[in-house]
């Protein structure tokens, strides 16, 4: 194929349009050697900021391979949330924020020193919701692909205007309600919160996939599928935001009409990406 994309991403006859919709979190990360037990003090020699959470997270991937990604959220209308916002646009997402008159939901992440992740969140997961009309939800029926991880009932039917709608299994409750078809459903077998099995939701998920690391997974069609290689070198990253990654993938390579396995692959390889660095990273890959 013949491309206009970006250098390194996907390569495509045509421009493809991303959008996320889903939650940020404005979060604190602290290297320590191992995360502490009960009544125990760790030490840290450094530590730093930034905008996460799963929403934010798939919107970076997607900024590595789509030709343009929109952002809707919801905000909390302090000093966090307007740096949240700040930090997206400078990353080149388009950022279509309703702001809350609440605290900008924050987390504190423990990275150890094999690169796992242990989050802590501060305050309640702000989504956006469909019947606010200052947010452009016109604009997701001209998407190609959409993530959803946040965001009320009302959000999920606009998102499923986009030709492609990936959902994750945090937000069980809401699909459920909401009774669209998804083009894939995202779950992991490590993380109680992301369990999905068949007969969850009505209509079942054209694909629904339960990730396990490194070790691949799960799809329904399919079975098994591989993981990605680790990035060579080591270095300095870590494993946060792996699975979000992997969704924002999946959604794109699903637009992008290839086959399933193909597109398991593609997925695989963003997840790992996600370690190449420390925090919110995420690697252009090619499909």
């Amino acid at each position: 194929m013949a491309s206009n994309a970006r250098a390194g991403g996907f390569v495509s006859m045509s421009p493809v349009k991303a959008a996320v919709v889903g939650h940020v979190e404005w979060i604190e990360f602290v290297p320590v050697e191992r995360v502490p037990h009960p009544g125990e003090i760790v030490h840290a020699e450094e530590s730093w900021e930034e905008a996460g959470g799963g929403g934010a997270v798939a919107a970076v991937q997607f900024s590595k391979l789509a030709d343009s990604v929109l952002f809707f959220t919801a905000l909390g209308e302090d000093a966090c949330g307007h740096r949240a916002e700040a930090e997206l646009r400078e990353r080149g997402i388009e950022v279509h924020a309703s702001y809350v008159d609440v605290s900008q939901r924050r987390a504190i992440t423990h990275v150890d020193e094999t690169g796992e992740r242990t989050i802590t969140t501060i305050g309640r997961r702000l989504g956006p919701r469909g019947h606010d009309e200052a947010l452009p939800w016109h604009e997701l029926s001209r998407c190609d692909a959409v993530y959803f991880c946040a965001g009320d009932v009302d959000a999920l039917r606009l998102a499923r205007r986009a030709r492609v709608l990936v959902a994750t299994a945090r937000v069980l409750g809401t699909l459920q309600r909401g009774a669209v078809e998804l083009d894939a459903l995202v779950g992991s077998a490590k993380d109680d919160s992301e369990r999905y099995h068949p007969g969850d939701l009505d209509p079942e998920p054209r694909l629904a996939v339960s990730t396990s690391g490194a070790l691949g997974g799960w799809a329904q069609p399919g079975g098994p599928f591989s993981g990605a290689p680790a990035p060579a070198g080591g270095g300095d990253g870590d494993a946060y935001g792996a699975g979000d990654c992997f969704a924002a993938g999946l959604a794109f390579a699903l637009a992008a009409e290839v086959d399933v396995t193909e597109a398991l692959a593609f997925a695989a390889r963003c997840g790992a990406g996600a370690l190449a660095g420390p925090g919110v990273h995420a690697e252009a890959v090619s499909l």
